[in-house]
This record gives C-alpha cells, structure tokens and sequence, in this order.
C-alpha cells in the first residue's frame, strides 16, 4: 500500500528576529496528518532519515524517541518547521522580567535563550517580556501586578543581585526564577523563588586545591572582581595559616605591569589567580610570559570559559593554565537553535542558565523530562564543576566534572 502524508499549512518560524520584544501575532504552525495505517518500528524511522522522507519520519513521530539521534531529528525537524502538536494544545505560558538598563545585552540574549528552547517543543506557548527601567520595588511591584494581571504564574527574571534581594523583599506569591544569581548570596527562603547562578565560591575552592604558595591575585574593581577576591585570599589562609597572598587591583585603563612583574620574585614559583574579563586576562598572562614570570600555575572561574582565550594569547602564555566550568551539559539541538539566533549557550553562562530555568519551568507545567539533569536543592540549581585547560586549540579536561556545594 503506497503511504500518503499531507502536510498542512507549511511555513517557517522566524527565527531570525534579533528584538527580544516577542510579536503578538502567533506564528502559523505547521500541522502533518499521519495516513498511514501500519506502525514504524526504529528500522523503518531510519529508512525515511536515510531517504529524506522527512514529513513521512515526523508522521510516524509525535512524541519523544527511545533513540536519542533519531529523537534529535525529529526535535531539530520540529523545531526548524514549526510543527504543531495534535496531542497537547495546551498554551506554556512563561514571562520575561528584563531590568534593560541593567543587564544590557542580556536583556536581549536571555530572551533569544527562552524563545530558542520553547521552539524545539511540540507545545504551544506565549512567552511575553515586561521592561523596567529600574531595580526599585516601585518598577518590580508594578511589573509583578501586570504579570499577574496578565495571568502568568512563572517568571524568569535575570536581575542583578540588588534586584533580587529587592524581590525577596517584597516576597511575591509567584514562581520567579533567577538565571543570574546563586542563592548564597541571598537570605532567600521562599519556595516560590529559584536560582540558577553559577557558585563561583565552589569553582574557587577547587581551584584553590591546586595553587601554591604565594598566591598572587590579579582583580579589577568590579564587584565579582572583588569580591571573588576576598573570598579566594580568606580561604587560602584559611587551608593554610602559613600559606601567604599577594593582590594586585589592575584598573580597566591599565595596559602595562612593569612595575607589578619585572624582577617580582614573589610572583616566580607562584600560582596566579586571575579574576578579570577575558581582554584584561589575556593582557595579564602575555606579560607574565614577556616579564619571564616562571609561575607554577594560573588559575581561573567561570569569568574566563570563553573561546576567546584561545585566540587572543599564545600557547606558551596559557599552557599553565586552569579554568573552573560549570557548563558541563550540551544539547546540540538547543545550541544550533540558539545559532540561528546568533546567540550563545555553550560558553555564555547567563545565556545557559537560562537556558536551564526555562527547561525547568517547562518540565513543571507540561511533566515533561528535563532535557538537562540538574539537581535542584533546596531551590538553588547544583551544577557539576570541571577543570578545563585551554590547549592549543580547544579547551581540554583536567579534572572530570564533580559536584560541589558551598554552605548557604
């Protein structure tokens, strides 16, 4: 018997929009009618793969596979097509609370990383941003109304550390999720608020495992600079009463460390750890390769996880080199979507762990299986921690992924 399948109103999402302001007009949905009356076993998915019988593969498809290649097809098929569920209509509905001035370009990027997960799913969905100016309980308070008003129970909201202790203020009986900041460095106790921010203590103290002493630091005057920096001297001491610190605070117009590097015999034999952006870093290490710095290792948190380090120093310049990472867990459909969309979740964290709050939002009102199996304790996403070393021309591992949990 000769198998038909009609495709109904085809037409592609757009996926090349670059506003984070979502369009009210729903996106025509791509809807396929399975004819067939025989059921497709593993071999004969396999079959339309191979022969590019896509529409025929998606028929026999509606729901997740047991082989996970066939299973990423027929996601990323999905996803590019727009298809449309005929099981579950039921609309996802997930709000954006973007403190613009604030946050910048992430205001942006953490809607991309939303918008590129909900199109992967077979479900309907209203994903909806709501701007504020400031960080102030008279803008979140006056948001939060709209969002409720707007009937949304789950919102993903990448604040900054004042805005979320202004949000625990003011205890808001809505699930809020934030991608931007850990727990620790809250006094959190409502259920209703989550967090996914990376534990840059915990990536330290690892990193601390490996350092000798002296410990040389390099920071700038940014409040994760800083205050990276003061827990990584404390704790230092703390492993060691006679393990002794040396800091350095290099300023942004700050280009050249003579006077920090040239005939400093505290740095040689030392460990290095440095915590400034990617440009200011690559600085640093070229002038502890140029000054004959003979340091015994540098080491770095999740601040420096970026491709760039692999371009902009040379190998003699990082061969020593460690950085913690927490994103430990791929999708590739998700990281081509997010592409598509010239947006990045394989090395940008805020853009991952959003990611990751709204494939948890997603899972609760739809029970569907989390496409990432991180353990959520006591309301705070628990990432694994590796140890990479930037080779010649990727990151390689140095110490596998482990689990590590600072105190709250």
């Amino acid at each position: 018997m000769k198998k038909m399948f009609l495709p109904i109103v085809l037409l592609p999402v757009l996926l090349f929009a670059q506003s984070f302001l979502i369009s009210n007009i729903p996106v025509p949905k791509t809807y396929i009618q399975n004819l067939d009356p025989y059921l497709c076993d593993e071999e004969c998915l396999q079959t339309f793969i191979d022969n590019d019988m896509i529409f025929s593969f998606l028929a026999h498809t509606p729901t997740k596979l047991e082989n996970e290649t066939q299973n990423q097809f027929r996601i990323m098929n999905i996803s590019i097509l727009n298809i449309g569920s005929l099981i579950n209509n039921e609309k996802v509905r997930i709000a954006m609370l973007l403190p613009t001035k604030k946050i910048g370009k992430y205001a942006s990027s953490t809607t991309n990383a939303a918008l590129a997960y909900l199109i992967t799913k077979n479900q309907s969905f209203e994903l909806k941003s709501y701007k504020i100016k400031t960080e102030s309980i008279e803008d979140i308070t006056i948001a939060l109304d709209n969002i409720m008003k707007d009937g949304f129970s789950h919102i993903i909201a990448p604040l900054t550390s004042k805005g979320a202790d202004t949000m625990i203020e003011i205890d808001p009986q809505i699930n809020i999720f934030f991608p931007t900041i850990h727990k620790s460095d809250t006094n959190a106790i409502s259920s209703k608020l989550f967090f996914g921010g990376i534990d840059y203590k915990a990536q330290s103290d690892l990193l601390l495992n490996k350092a000798v002493s002296p410990l040389v630091i390099f920071y700038d005057d940014s409040s994760i600079g800083e205050k990276l920096t003061f827990y990584e001297e404390n704790k230092f001491k703390y492993i060691d009463q006679f393990n002794k610190s040396i800091k350095y605070s290099i300023s942004r117009q700050r280009t050249n460390l003579q006077d920090e590097m040239k005939n400093n015999e505290d740095i040689n034999a030392s460990t290095c750890f440095i915590n400034t952006p990617i440009i200011k870093t690559s600085m640093i290490m070229s002038q502890l390769t140029l000054y004959d710095a003979n340091v015994t290792n540098i080491l770095s948190t999740q601040i420096n996880y970026d491709p760039l380090i692999l371009s902009m120093t040379q190998y003699a310049d990082r061969e020593k080199m460690l950085i913690a990472n927490s994103i430990t867990q791929d999708n590739n459909i998700l990281i081509q979507t997010n592409a598509l969309l010239s947006n990045d979740i394989k090395y940008d964290w805020i853009n991952y762990t959003t990611t990751v709050a709204i494939d948890y939002f997603f899972s609760l009102l739809t029970n569907d299986d989390r496409e990432y199996n991180i353990q959520l304790i006591d309301n705070q996403m628990l990432y694994p921690i590796e140890i990479l070393q930037p080779s010649l021309s990727r990151f390689i591992l140095n110490t596998p992924a482990t689990l590590k949990k600072a105190p709250y």
